[in-house]
């Protein structure tokens, strides 16, 4: 089984998708461990703000396979695939950490680049995996978190109903 973390994010009906993702992946995946959630503005084009989390959980998919259970979970949401990298979504669901995999594995980037580049995705890591080392860099990602540039981006908790059963 591989220790596998994953970033959830929605700016588009964001409660209900984020608990649909979550109840898909309990289902699947259970237990999780899942960070605080956080109101995040978006970065890279003007729109409603997200709402972000990690997620962590057990796996005994390849990448490959993960991947495509993932996007099933974004499919069900009605996420439309769109040229646009930087747009709004009803669900993004991406593979953060695969256990210490490193490299481009099945097509996914592992570990995921953006970990280290935006709040949104490395503040919730570090609620549930701050003192894991990235695979590469070999630093925690508390350690990370507190060299960001934590007023760049806003990242605010928030209280957020995530019973999902």
């Amino acid at each position: 089984m591989a220790s596998v973390y994953v970033s959830v994010g929605s700016n588009i009906n964001r409660e209900h998708h984020v608990k649909e993702s979550l109840k898909a992946l309990k289902n699947r995946f259970a237990p999780l461990t899942i960070s605080n959630f956080y109101d995040c503005e978006p970065v890279g084009f003007e729109g409603d703000n997200f709402l972000n989390l990690v997620v962590g959980f057990e796996c005994c998919l390849p990448v490959g396979e993960l991947a495509k259970v993932l996007q099933q979970i974004e499919l069900d949401s009605g996420r439309l695939r769109e040229n646009k990298e930087w747009a709004s979504r009803t669900l993004d669901i991406d593979i953060l950490l695969y256990d210490n995999k490193a490299g481009i594995i099945d097509g996914v980037e592992l570990p995921r680049g953006e970990i280290t580049e935006y709040a949104f995705v490395l503040r919730p890591l570090v609620d549930v995996a701050g003192q894991k080392l990235h695979p590469t860099l070999n630093i925690s990602y508390q350690h990370i978190w507190n060299n960001f540039d934590q007023m760049s981006q806003k990242t605010e908790p928030i209280s957020f109903e995530n019973s999902f059963s």
